[in-house]
């Protein structure tokens, strides 16, 4: 992974080119958050709970801010929720998360570290990391109840929106206490960093504001909450789900050449949006690419790819998916460097394997049923034949050294070759 700072970027108001960029959400006091972040230098804030052992795409949007900022000579603190994510944030989910055990949490913060290490400048006590888990876990609970709760009322916290959309599927009382641990979590990098500052996605809104409260109410200090639009398209829906989940960041949950191709085939209307939000590219140079139509969008949407792969995987990669991706849409070309599959003696009966079975191989479809199902909605290529019926096999001898390309409706390739 490449570090964001690395990317060259031209002066200008910080806050103003968050608002050119499309990625400012809501704002406690505009004005006085618009001086600190062009005219000042601070110390602020944004959370990660580690409920997986990968960061994704969405966290990608988060350190992109970080980065921006630090740039910008402020300081950035990273949270790692070792506390909150022993309880779970019910903004943005209709059930109560999974409860994690200790040790799969601090697993995940320790690859959350490891990767968010490559994008943010540690050296010198430029950014912070912490882990919420050391002072959260320790605490009293009589003692932090009469601490924190005299500061919140219930009446308030369930017209939270995290809440409230709860309230119909059941808010259970462990969810109810998220909100006050991460109003303290400010509250405390207030008094142990001078922290001023939580940033987030708009999701956090209602957490956010709870801090900026906690921290007035208990110190009579100033505060003060930024967050940032979530990664949707243009039709509202969330981006960055692939058909294995999320759109991991690990290159071993998601390789290079996928990563690509998902931002390649993102749909028109998305693509000047996420340039704007994703990459450091000048908004002048967006301002090129917006003027294309039609056809003319593939080149926007191989730059997008690009900008962003090189980010997250590095030039070299990000190149060798480019190569692949302009082999596959060339008639008939051959590609090194798309996801690839071996299969050998075993995976072939009298010569023989199954389409349905390499698809599962390959994990291009979860189980044979729906590997079936593919087939036989006509969506599915071995070379340039479509597979028909379920019966559709591939003979070990005629699959070419250089292998077999298999295609899933129009923009999924994926090479078989033989061992």
């Amino acid at each position: 992974m490449a570090q964001l700072q690395a990317v060259p970027c031209e002066k200008m108001s910080l806050y103003q080119e968050f608002v050119d960029r499309g990625m400012l959400a809501q704002v406690t006091d505009p004005e006085r958050v618009r001086d600190l972040l062009d005219n000042q230098k601070i110390t602020f804030y944004i959370g990660f709970d580690p409920t997986a052992d990968s960061l994704h795409i969405g966290h990608f949007i988060q350190m992109k801010v970080m980065a921006h900022m630090q740039r910008a000579g402020h300081r950035p603190i990273a949270i790692f929720g070792g506390g909150t994510a022993m309880i779970g944030d019910p903004s943005g989910k209709n059930d109560m998360r999974r409860m994690m055990t200790k040790e799969e949490i601090a697993a995940n913060i320790d690859n959350f570290k490891k990767q968010m290490g490559k994008f943010i400048d540690t050296s010198e006590g430029k950014a912070v990391f912490v882990n919420n888990g050391d002072w959260l876990l320790d605490l009293n609970y009589v003692d932090f109840l009469r601490e924190v709760g005299p500061h919140f009322t219930v009446n308030r916290m369930l017209g939270a929106e995290c809440y409230k959309s709860r309230m119909e599927t059941g808010l259970t009382f462990l969810e109810f206490n998220y909100m006050i641990m991460q109003a303290y979590d400010f509250y405390r990098l207030n008094q142990d960093y001078g922290c001023i500052l939580e940033t987030g996605g708009d999701d956090q809104w209602s957490n956010i504001i709870a801090g900026v409260e906690l921290i007035r109410r208990k110190t009579g200090k100033e505060a003060f909450g930024l967050t940032f639009k979530l990664l949707l398209t243009s039709e509202g829906k969330k981006m960055g789900k692939t058909e294995k989940g999320a759109l991991w960041l690990d290159p071993e949950k998601v390789s290079p050449y996928e990563f690509f191709q998902y931002w390649r085939n993102i749909d028109d209307a998305d693509v000047i949006s996420c340039m704007k939000m994703l990459t450091f590219m000048e908004l002048s140079e967006i301002a090129e690419y917006e003027k294309l139509e039609g056809a003319q969008l593939n080149t926007a949407k191989e730059r997008l790819a690009w900008e962003v792969t090189n980010l997250i995987h590095g030039k070299e990669e990000a190149d060798k998916a480019l190569s692949a991706a302009k082999a596959v849409f060339a008639a008939g070309g051959m590609a090194e460097n798309m996801p690839t599959t071996t299969l050998t003696d075993a995976d072939f009966t009298d010569g023989t394997i199954l389409v349905s079975d390499m698809l599962v191989r390959a994990k291009l479809a979860p189980s044979k049923a729906e590997a079936k199902r593919l087939i036989s909605g006509g969506g599915i290529f071995v070379g340039d034949t479509k597979a028909e019926g379920f019966t559709a096999s591939v003979q070990a001898d005629e699959i070419p050294e250089d292998g077999l390309i298999v295609r899933k409706g129009k923009k999924t390739f994926h090479r078989f070759i033989k061992a």
